[in-house]
């Protein structure tokens, strides 16, 4: 998407993994951007850091650490720029973090884009992506349908994202906002999240650590290479009134397993593996049905998973000097 004339967008969580990508896509395509980010610890800052720094290269980015859920940072924000759409994608997420911490979840997730949707009802500003989950699929047939009804979140972080996701269409109803709700389908690629299973397992293996493996290693997840989830992000920007679109690989989900012998393969290195009970809010399988994400975004996944697999782990072996110092340890600080 190019962008008309010189418009401006805020992206939240742009020191995010997604976030990162996405505001980098636009800034490449012409958009002003500004990033906000709370910079939070509940993974390695080191990562964010990098991540910041890599988008204050463009001349077109501008960054503020604010939390999304300080209303009154946000009025100051949105008295000093005109934006011309909001992409929130800031989130606490972690399934397992959020039966700990469920609070800070329903903070950030829900009251976080309660506060931005009121700040565009005061500026009159029509177009939001929201970014949300598969994890609201738990329990449904498979591939997930967005048409499927999502009513019963297995985790804390589900149902904060799917409170974000009703309060959404409550001010598209009421104001007439255009939001376009994007669920992801677990997405991975360079300078990704480390608590996530990709980059500890190549990081693990590497280094010749045991991986820490929830149940057997046969669930399955439908990867998304990130370049292909900020790009679907971006073409959401377009009006649509409001709709909430898939955004997966859409093939069959790929299990550990089979993840863990293609990293192998990569680092030609084995991997050995400490087996851990299945955890009960994790979900066995998830395979998006992207068909909704093709005819209205005219979007679909380019990189597939041994191609986006061999990028990840160049960057990683590239970055390794100062990766290797980052933790892989998930909500140990001061969330």
């Amino acid at each position: 998407m190019q962008a008309k004339g010189t418009q401006t967008v805020l992206v939240t969580g742009a020191a995010g993994f997604i976030g990162w990508k996405t505001a980098k896509l636009l800034l490449e395509s012409g958009f002003n951007v500004i990033g906000i980010d709370n910079m939070n610890h509940y993974y390695d800052v080191k990562l964010k850091e990098w991540r910041k720094k890599d988008l204050e290269k463009y001349e077109n980015f501008r960054f503020f650490q604010i939390d999304i859920q300080n209303l009154g940072a946000l009025k100051v924000l949105f008295d000093s720029y005109n934006f011309d759409a909001v992409l929130n994608l800031a989130a606490r997420a972690g399934v397992r973090y959020s039966m700990e911490n469920p609070h800070v979840y329903l903070q950030t997730n829900a009251q976080g884009t309660l506060n931005l949707l009121e700040m565009m009802k005061e500026k009159d500003i029509k177009k939001m992506v929201l970014a949300s989950t598969s994890s609201l699929y738990a329990g449904q047939p498979m591939p997930f349908k967005e048409t499927l009804p999502v009513n019963t979140p297995i985790s804390p972080y589900a149902a904060s994202k799917k409170a974000a996701e009703v309060m959404a269409y409550t001010y598209h109803y009421l104001y007439n906002m255009d939001i376009t709700v994007v669920r992801y389908f677990t997405v991975y690629g360079p300078a990704g999240r480390p608590d996530m299973s990709i980059f500890r397992f190549i990081k693990w293996i590497d280094e010749g650590t045991p991986i820490r493996l929830f149940g057997d290693g046969s669930q399955a997840r439908d990867f998304t290479y990130v370049d292909d989830i900020a790009r679907g992000t971006v073409l959401a920007m377009k009006p649509l009134g409001y709709e909430i679109i898939n955004l997966g690989g859409g093939k069959n989900p790929i299990s550990l397993k089979a993840i863990i012998q293609k990293i192998e393969d990569l680092l030609g290195k084995k991997a050995k593996i400490e087996y851990k009970p299945f955890h009960k809010a994790d979900m066995k399988e998830t395979w998006a049905d992207i068909e909704k994400a093709e005819s209205l975004l005219g979007w679909k996944p380019e990189i597939n998973i041994d191609e986006g697999l061999k990028r990840t782990v160049q960057w990683y072996l590239q970055n390794k000097e100062w990766l290797k110092d980052v933790s892989v340890e998930e909500g140990k600080e001061n969330i």
